[in-house]
This record gives structure tokens, C-alpha cells and sequence, in this order.
């Protein structure tokens, strides 16, 4: 069961709609995946539950609260949560799901994603490893003029349907000028009952999976980074505070991500993992393995930048920057 969360009732253009290909004027969409064990109940917040069913399979949504809605959709071949597309200015999306000359090995490669390689030495990562984050329960979703956010937690279950890790995740839209905006994620991860070790791998916590037109390869696109290095030679296995990936969207139109490291992350600045073939991602475990506790959570933030041309580095470090001295987001207690 795919979970695509939508809040509506914008005056501006972001659109950021779901998998299944829904793309509107004012719609906002972070998809995510509500699939959950054999008999057990996926939780409701007060607003999930004051949602009205719009029938056809099962799926919630939504005239009340501000025009915010959530709905579920079956999609049973899906391992973790995403958010696709994200759609830059000219209404394009700036991201793809899948590689586009290995699509079946790098099949995980879904646009905006958060996973490991090794958790306790279960593959999260790839499609074909025994690892798979569940969402369990919308927690909170709030729609405001510039900003809007979705809450929701998942679990991280290995081998045999053991929960290994407690994830908290808050997804966040923050409306910017000429169309541009950030896509902010918080997420705390929680060891469930044991200790558990993130291996020292570079596949993991964030990655990005550009357009093919934006890809130095195929596309004529760049990759830059926060020291100066230009695309992958420069920019692979290098520590920096960001990473943009910028290049043709349109026959007139330069469009790009930037995907920021925040400090509160505990290997900040991170080390980046790039491709020439449009692929991004910043590693959490590359120098050596993290020890996860119960009731002492990891509390990590990325940022992704999404904007028009191909900004030049001083105005990335000014966005950045911003996003460095905003405190993370909270999250309260659960009832």
C-alpha cells in the first residue's frame, strides 16, 4: 500500500505530485509507502482521521482542515518511501525514478529517498536486499501559505519482520521567489529494542536520482560542490556543506537541485557520493560505522534547493547558509 500525502490550498506553483502521476496547479504531494504487517492497524492522527474517503480501493482524502488530504494507494512493489517528482520551475521534473541505461539493478533509484546499505548487515539500499521501511502512521500534516510539512512515522524491519529501527520522518515545503523552493527533511531514527550498527558503506542516508537531461553524461548537466570541485571527478568521495546538479530541463530552460548538508548531522560536512549519469547522494557512514541506541535517536536534516539556471556558488552559500541557522524540526512526544 503506497501512501501519497497531499496538502493543497497554495496560491503559489509548487507542484510536487505522486508516483501514480497526478500533477496539479497548487498540489503538493509527498509520497511514502502505508504498507504494514498481516493484521496489524496502520495508526491514525486526529487529521487522517477526519478525512473523507474518496472510494476506489482504500484511499482517504480530503475536503476538510485548510483543503489538506491524504490518501493510500496499493502498490506492492515498492520498498520505501519517496517523493517524486520534484518539479522545478518551469513545472518539469527535475528528478526520475529509476537509472536510465541500468534500470534494473539501480531500480531503487526513486527520485528523493532515504535508506542504508548496512543496517545491522541487512541491505536497505538496493531493491533486491531483505530490507524495508514501513510506514506506520500519518502523525501530523500542517498547510500554511509558504510552508507546509507531512509527519509520519515508519519502521525499519530486516530479516524475519524484526524491527531494527523507529523512524520519525517530517517532510517540509518551504515556498520560495520566482517559483523556486526547498524541500527540507528531518528525520530521527531510533534503535527499536537492541543496539544497531550502521556499517561504514557510501550508500546512504540520502540520495537523489536526477532528470536524464540534467546528467553530465547524457544531458550536458554539472555537478558542483561547496569547495569549488566540478562534477565527478572533483566532486566523488569529497567532504563539502552541498552538492548541486544543474543542467538542461527544457530546449530553453537550466534547472537544477541542490542537496544540503545540515551541521546538526553528525559527520557534517558530509562526504558525497556522485555521478556523472545523475546521481547524488550524501553518505552518513562512509569514514566508519554508527552505533544506534534505543531511546537515544539519531537526529539528521538534509535540504534540497530546487531553483532555476545554474545559480552561482555564492548564492548557494547564502541559501545554505539559511538552512544551517534554521533549527530542526521538533518532535513531540507521541500519544
Amino acid at each position: 500500500m503506497e501512501m501519497a500525502m497531499a496538502i493543497r490550498g497554495w496560491r503559489s506553483r509548487v507542484k510536487v505530485s505522486s508516483v501514480v502521476g497526478m500533477k496539479r496547479d497548487g498540489l503538493a504531494e509527498i509520497v511514502g509507502q502505508a504498507s504494514r504487517l498481516p493484521g496489524e492497524r496502520v495508526g491514525a492522527s486526529a487529521t487522517t482521521s477526519r478525512l473523507a474517503s474518496l472510494g476506489g480501493g482504500r484511499r482517504d482524502a480530503c475536503p476538510t482542515l485548510s483543503g489538506m488530504c491524504t490518501a493510500d494507494r496499493a502498490a506492492t512493489n515498492q520498498n520505501r518511501p519517496f517523493v517524486y517528482p520534484i518539479l522545478g520551475p518551469s513545472g518539469r521534473s527535475l528528478t526520475r525514478m529509476g537509472h536510465p541505461r541500468d534500470p534494473e539493478s539501480h531500480s531503487h533509484h526513486n527520485s528523493v529517498w532515504l535508506s542504508h546499505h548496512d543496517v545491522n548487515g541487512t541491505d536497505f539500499w538496493g531493491d533486491n536486499g531483505k530490507g524495508r521501511i514501513l510506514h506506520q502512521r500519518i502523525e501530523q500534516i500542517e498547510d500554511g501559505e509558504a510552508r507546509a510539512f507531512v509527519r509520519a512515522s515508519s519502521l525499519w524491519l530486516g530479516t524475519n519482520q524484526t524491527v531494527l529501527l523507529r523512524e520519525r520522518r517530517q517532510t517540509s515545503v518551504q515556498l520560495l521567489p520566482r517559483d523556486e523552493w526547498l524541500l527540507l527533511i528531518d528525520v530521527h531514527l531510533e534503535a527499536a529494542s537492541a543496539e544497531v550498527t550502521l556499517g561504514k558503506t557510501p550508500f546512504g542516508l540520502i540520495g537523489v536520482r536526477m532528470a536524464k537531461t540534467i546528467g553530465v553524461n547524457d544531458g550536458g548537466g554539472a555537478i558542483r560542490n561547496s569547495e569549488g570541485g566540478v562534477n565527478e571527478q572533483e566532486v566523488i568521495w569529497k567532504p563539502a556543506r552541498w552538492v548541486d546538479y544543474s543542467g538542461p530541463i527544457t530546449a530553453n530552460a537550466v534547472e537544477g537541485v541542490t542537496l544540503f548538508d545540515h551541521p546538526i548531522n553528525p559527520n557534517h560536512p558530509a562526504v558525497f557520493h556522485v555521478r556523472n549519469d545523475g546521481w547524488m547522494g550524501a553518505s552518513l557512514t562512509f569514514a566508519e560505522p554508527r552505533v544506534l541506541a534505543p531511546g537515544k535517536p539519531l537526529a539528521l536534516r538534509y535540504g534540497l534547493f530546487v531553483h532555476s539556471g545554474m545559480p552561482a556558488a555564492k548564492e548557494i552559500d547564502a541559501r545554505w547558509k539559511e538552512f544551517a541557522e534554521e533549527a530542526p524540526a521538533a518532535f513531540p512526544a507521541l500519544k
